[in-house]
């Protein structure tokens, strides 16, 4: 199995606690600033992806709605991880394709937890 992820975040110091997280459970990582460098660097490699909502450039709405509508690794599980907790945003990144949503801040065992259950279905 692949054990590959893709961060999008435009916080350099969330980007650094998720490479610490993943690094230290032996996730490898290619991360992206926004959510076009991400889709750049998108391909079918990756067994996983974890987005911020807000980003410039494109937003982790716009960067899922690009991953299903593309024609490689469509499929992988997306994990939003974000600030924002309005159930109108939830219900936004589910139609776009989301497969999960955490709230920050959040705590180490919660990702794991989720990256680990993700080949099932994850709820909100």
């Amino acid at each position: 199995m692949k054990d590959k992820i893709l961060i999008a975040d435009d916080s350099v110091s969330m980007r650094q606690m998720l490479k610490i997280i993943l690094t230290k459970a032996g996730y490898e990582f290619v991360e992206a600033n926004d959510g076009q460098e991400a889709l750049k660097l998108f391909s079918d490699e990756f067994m996983l992806v974890i987005t911020d909502l807000n980003m410039p450039n494109m937003n982790g709405i716009e960067l899922i709605r690009s991953i299903r509508n593309g024609n490689v690794n469509s499929s992988v599980p997306i994990v939003m991880v974000t600030t924002e907790s309005e159930e109108s945003m939830k219900m936004e990144g589910r139609k776009a394709g989301a497969t999960a949503w955490i709230v920050k801040p959040f705590n180490e065992e919660k990702l794991l937890a989720v990256i680990k259950k993700i080949s099932g279905e994850v709820s909100f």
